[in-house]
């Protein structure tokens, strides 16, 4: 059960070429992220016709499917690396099989009706779920198997959020650009998801030759050095236990999954924000350039903040401010107005390091568990980390839906005008504002019961060098 690192896995400064390939996988991650969260809700709405309290449902429902399969999956991509080596084989599959099923997800005609439609959306999106995790889970594995160094880590996660964040302008600006730009929404849907599919998909595959990188830095390259579990209830025990020992990961994923909330809150309410408080569809494009810009011009300086007090201090600092930049949008119930880009472009600083820090943490949490359990089970980690992102993701959506079945908000299909009740526009804002700040702040309890230091980290690599 040891996995003893390897004196260049410790010391090692990566290459810029392995930087690049790693943070290339941002755009599969950032796309899938971000444009079914910001889109898929409202394509069943007002495209489609389906409730609101519907489509928030087909949501969950293919968001419980992906908690329920990262376990495994983590756990299959460990019996993969010990078995050959690399966990590439996974994220290959993944990136050749999303592409389809994300086209497929918004290829549904309104001809179809509601029911019909939200069957087939949700069967497509199932898919194109299993395709995802299939690569995100050994792709979040990897950066404790390229460096056992805490800055390295910070260096490589900080740039693979700038890709991510790179990756958030084009598909939340570039996506709903495509989708308007015919006349007909239908073809202007299905043009969106193909595009959008291929450029996941590219980003995914070009990514994954990062794996066989990690593959020759890591001592879990030998089939001797990981025993897997062999059934499903072993491999979600597996993760259990993980869960169990390592308290510095369940603070870490705790936090992390409140925030996952706080921001698919928000994701999942922006493109009613433009079109019902901004009172434009086309609005949406200058949210995300208002919340990326300023993301991308910070990461480099989270980077630094990072090194001079630590990634948890700086983790905390960016949660603070985010939290303060959400709770302002609740004045756009009384004033709504471009002012509302600006606490936006606030929050894109802080989603920087929203992004980057805990990711660059967690490699910390797996490496400290190898030295002091001797289990090699990164997979294992990540399939937990993964599952507990897409919960935090899919329950906003979910609270988003809930919010405007509370508030008497009417669907539609394309093509059809109505007007939305104040009530329906007042919950809009608060999904957009309230709800994601008191999230944030919550998460601040669960980031105070993490414990490890650089100090801790730095332990570690110097034992095992």
């Amino acid at each position: 059960m040891s996995t003893e690192a390897r004196p260049e896995r410790a010391s090692v400064r990566l290459s810029p070429r392995t930087i690049v390939l790693y943070a290339i996988g941002s755009l599969g991650t950032g796309g899938y992220a971000t444009l079914p969260g910001l889109v898929l809700t409202y394509f069943l709405t007002d495209n489609l016709g389906v409730a609101a309290l519907a489509a928030g449902l087909i949501v969950t429902a293919a968001k419980i499917w992906d908690v329920l399969i990262d376990p495994l999956i983590g756990a299959a991509s460990d019996r993969q690396l010990a078995r050959t080596g690399s966990r590439r084989g996974f994220m290959v599959t993944g990136a050749l099989a999303l592409p389809l099923f994300f086209a497929l997800t918004f290829a549904v005609p309104p001809a179809w009706g509601p029911v019909a439609g939200a069957i087939s959306v949700l069967l497509a999106f199932l898919a194109t779920a299993t395709a995802f995790s299939l690569f995100q889970v050994p792709y979040v594995a990897l950066p404790a198997e390229l460096t056992g160094s805490y800055d390295e880590r910070t260096r490589l996660l900080g740039w693979r959020v700038v890709v991510l964040t790179a990756a958030i302008l084009l598909f939340g600006a570039g996506g709903p650009a495509l989708r308007n730009a015919g006349d007909d929404p239908v073809r202007g849907y299905l043009l969106m998801g193909i595009a959008s599919g291929l450029v996941i998909g590219v980003g995914m595959l070009i990514a994954s030759r990062t794996a066989d990188v990690a593959a020759k830095r890591t001592a879990a390259a030998s089939p001797a050095t990981v025993v897997a579990a062999s059934t499903w209830r072993n491999q979600y025990m597996s993760g259990f236990r993980a869960l169990g020992r390592s308290q510095p990961f369940r603070a870490l994923l705790g936090t992390f999954v409140l925030q996952a909330l706080a921001t698919g809150t928000m994701l999942a309410g922006a493109q009613y924000v433009a079109t019902w408080v901004l009172r434009s569809e086309d609005a949406v494009t200058f949210v995300f350039v208002a919340l990326v810009g300023p993301a991308l011009l910070a990461t480099p300086g989270w980077t630094v903040i990072a090194r001079r007090v630590g990634k948890e201090r700086a983790f905390a600092m960016a949660s603070v401010l985010f939290t303060a930049a959400a709770a302002s949008l609740v004045f756009a119930v009384w004033a709504p107005g471009a002012w509302i880009y600006a606490s936006v472009a606030v929050a894109g600083v802080a989603y920087a390091g929203l992004q980057s820090l805990p990711m660059a943490m967690l490699p910390d949490v797996i490496s400290h568990d190898e030295r002091t359990s001797g289990s090699g089970q990164a997979g294992t980690f990540t399939g937990i980390w993964t599952a507990g992102e897409t919960v935090g993701f899919a329950l906003g959506a979910t609270a988003v839906s809930l919010t405007l079945a509370a508030t008497g908000y009417v669907s539609t299909v394309a093509g059809t005008t109505v007007e939305q009740p104040q009530a329906a526009v007042t919950g809009i804002v608060l999904s957009f504002s309230v709800l994601p700040a008191v999230l944030m702040a919550a998460s601040l309890l669960t980031l105070r019961r993490y414990r490890l230091r650089r100090a801790d980290i730095d332990a570690v690599a110097n034992s095992d060098a």
